[in-house]
């Protein structure tokens, strides 16, 4: 008797065929919970957006970071979308440029710590900076051009008293 043997092709139909039922599954888990939740019937459905995005460093070592509205830990959905941001350091000053497309300058709202940025625009966007170093919270300046919010805070002399300060925005 000739045993029938398997070849790959058959083992590779059997794994996307098992990858396209669980893809199914989670779909309908996640519009079952959106149903529940409210997110659906034209209240706060979409767009869902997750990514990662990656620079080089000073050091010439990439940094990598998550951006987006949905986060894979925490299987729940953020109203509040994450914007792009970029941060560069100097020896004297830390710059911040935040992407926050469709957004009123009136919008922003922005707070500074020795060691932070908070950013919030309304009820799109929403992002805390951890910052490289600490700095001066009350000589941060912001300017907003074109959707490109962009944060210039001085660094803190070891002297310097820490405190919170709200920036407003040219």
């Amino acid at each position: 008797m000739a045993r029938q043997e398997r070849d790959i092709f058959d083992e590779l139909d059997e794994i996307f065929e098992s990858m396209e039922r669980r893809f199914e599954d989670e779909f309908e888990t996640f519009f079952r919970r959106s149903e529940r939740e409210g997110l659906v019937g034209g209240k706060r459905f979409g767009p869902f957006v997750y990514g990662w995005s990656m620079t080089v460093g000073p050091d010439g070592k990439p940094i990598v970071r998550q951006f987006g509205n949905v986060s894979p830990r925490r299987q729940a959905l953020d109203v509040e979308r994450e914007p792009l941001v970029d941060v560069n350091e100097t020896d004297s000053e830390i710059s911040v440029v935040v992407e926050l497309p469709g957004v009123d300058k009136s919008e922003i709202k922005l707070n500074v710590t020795e060691d932070s940025l908070q950013v919030r625009a309304g009820q799109k966007y929403y992002k805390l900076v951890e910052l490289p170093s600490e700095v001066v919270t009350n000589s941060s300046k912001a300017t907003y051009r074109n959707g490109v919010l962009e944060v210039k805070l001085r660094k803190r002399e070891k002297k310097d008293v820490p405190q919170g300060f709200n920036v407003p925005i040219e």
